[in-house]
């Protein structure tokens, strides 16, 4: 039975895209910790060979959506630019980190400009933007000298609360299941292969730049041919995943995945009775679709639980996480 501390103490580790090491040395710590030997790649990434000349590298991105400071207005607030693809709806109203370079953390809020609704009644109405939205800090700040007085500066990071939330039930609900619940599938995988005494020649990747498009187009080990991307399952009225599910993915906006290895896992999935939903995603890239377009002659294959307002606060269940490790073991039995 899975124990799912790993995962909230990893999401709440903050590592928006770019800023990505502490949540790096958690992985690499875990690993060491089940006698593994991990190694980071020159960007940052962590890889970790389960067993000699591995051939199958399993892959999540613990990289997330986040801010950085892109301006500091003449009232002392925040302009932001997003890293990765920030929901500013979504977004409003949740608290922030902002981390400085010398490592101090303050926190604030996202806010629309003008926000209080004895104030301004056009609130309800107006588009969300960048020009028409800001980071209050939480600070006796008030000018611009104010902010630069607590060394906060243009290229900041901006970090989210996650508010994870672990039911009875077995939902999870969290920002960042996209795709730290990835990570934590590939956790397991290292875990379970421990606990048996195997060593299959795969290989765990965690990638950290995902949510921009580079992080999985390179740092894997020389002999890999195949690349199995765990990442989150889209869930919407076009698609026939769910949250307690595995999603396989066929084609998101990059073009199909490999015809053969799909059917091979969606055969496993059968076999095994692993619940599982087969969806085309269109709005959506993987590091799979950057391994490719990197030049990679991989057979790649993307699957994941079922994760609902992707991007938002999202929601996932722990029958979908467990059917992603399921599959995922029973596909390296054949390694």
């Amino acid at each position: 039975m899975s124990n799912y501390k790993a995962l909230e103490e990893l999401v709440n580790i903050d590592s928006p895209t770019g800023y990505t090491a502490k949540a790096g040395k958690y992985i690499y710590d875990y690993l060491v910790a089940l006698g593994y030997k991990p190694e980071y790649t020159n960007k940052g990434a962590v890889r970790c060979a389960l067993g000699d000349k591995p051939t199958l590298a399993i892959a999540a991105h613990v990289d997330t959506l986040g801010a950085i400071v892109s301006g500091i207005k003449v009232d002392g607030t925040l302009h932001f630019s997003p890293l990765g693809g920030l929901l500013l709806t979504s977004a409003e109203g949740e608290y922030v980190n902002i981390i400085t370079l010398s490592g101090q953390v303050y926190t604030g809020t996202l806010l629309f400009d003008d926000p209080s609704a004895h104030a301004n009644h056009k609130r309800e109405t107006e588009k969300r933007s960048l020009d028409n939205m800001h980071i209050r800090i939480d600070e006796e700040v008030y000018t611009k000298e104010d902010v630069a007085k607590l060394s906060i500066q243009i290229g900041d990071i901006i970090a989210f609360e996650p508010r994870y939330r672990e039911y009875a039930n077995g939902f999870i609900k969290s920002r960042f299941m996209d795709n730290k619940a990835g990570c934590f599938v590939l956790f397991e995988i290292a875990r379970y292969c421990k606990e048996k005494g195997i060593a299959p020649p795969v290989e765990l990747f965690f990638s950290n730049y995902e949510e921009v498009g580079h992080g999985g187009t390179v740092g894997y080990s020389d002999t890999i041919s195949e690349l199995l991307v765990i990442d989150m399952g889209v869930l919407g009225e076009a698609c026939e995943g769910t949250e307690v599910r595995c999603s396989i993915c066929a084609k998101d906006s990059s073009g199909p995945y490999d015809y053969e290895f799909r059917k091979k896992l969606v055969a496993l999935a059968d076999v095994n009775k692993i619940p599982y939903a087969i969806d085309v995603y269109p709005y959506y890239g993987s590091d799979g679709s950057a391994a490719l377009r990197a030049g990679k002659d991989y057979k790649v294959a993307l699957i994941g639980p079922g994760v609902a307002a992707s991007h938002g606060v999202e929601r996932t269940h722990k029958k979908g996480i467990q059917a992603t490790i399921d599959l995922c073991l029973r596909y390296m039995e054949g390694k």
